[in-house]
């Protein structure tokens, strides 16, 4: 996510800084229709920035723990550490909402819930660095979670995938297929093939995914048939 972040920043740096990076959001909204990989490249970086600044703040002033975790997290190349904060801190201290950022992400990565999935999980991680989650975090984050157009498993897997990593071979098989644990055996094969055709290396490079959401992709895919293969040998299958 860093490599996407500090790319579309230098792109915008080329392009005559950042005045297209301002907080005019006209235009936000409109059809979950995915964005020309160029112009999702710069949504993805002015969104998260902004929903990392504004999550920060939602609870009181921002922190070196929340600023920590964001860095982690979203792993900003050295050369783009300082457009980056100044972005940071311009979202942070601006009186406008976040909403259209979520949704202009939301319909920008309409084809690739995992490049969404991912986002929330890393800001369940910044929500989590200073204190456990606040009322008013939560709140934040749902909002960001209805506008990017994710179901329930979605928010249950950023929700416990924050909080578990990286311990991940002791998390629950069945929260990883998003499904209960009295699921009949269809509908576990189900959802474990639409979490194949959702998160496969080939089919998000078909569509243009950024390499370095492929790559990540690659671990995501194996810890989904690791939790389909416990689940067929503890029930017999």
């Amino acid at each position: 996510m860093g490599a996407m972040v500090g790319a579309a920043l230098g792109h915008a740096a080329e392009n005559g800084g950042f005045g297209q990076f301002n907080f005019n959001i006209a235009g936000f909204g409109g059809p979950r229709i995915a964005a020309p990989p160029r112009q999702r490249d710069q949504v993805f970086a002015l969104g998260v920035v902004v929903l990392a600044a504004k999550l920060a703040k939602c609870d009181g002033p921002v922190n070196r723990a929340e600023i920590a975790a964001f860095k982690r997290h979203f792993r900003i190349p050295e050369e783009s550490v300082r457009d980056v904060g100044k972005l940071f801190d311009e979202a942070r201290d601006s009186a406008d909402g976040y909403l259209p950022y979520a949704t202009r992400m939301g319909n920008a990565f309409a084809d690739s819930p995992f490049v969404l999935e991912e986002v929330l999980t890393a800001l369940f991680g910044i929500a989590r660095a200073d204190a456990p989650v606040t009322k008013a975090e939560d709140a934040f984050l749902r909002q960001v979670w209805a506008a990017f157009g994710l179901g329930g498993p979605a928010w249950d897997r950023a929700r416990g995938g924050a909080a578990a990593r990286p311990a991940e071979m002791g998390e629950d098989p069945y929260a990883v297929l998003g499904v209960s644990r009295d699921a009949a055996p269809d509908q576990l094969r189900a959802a474990w093939k639409k979490l194949m055709r959702e998160h496969h290396p080939d089919s998000l490079a078909s569509r243009g995914v950024p390499e370095a959401f492929i790559r990540s992709a690659s671990d995501k895919v194996a810890r989904i048939n690791a939790a389909w293969d416990r689940i067929k040998r503890e029930r017999g299958l």
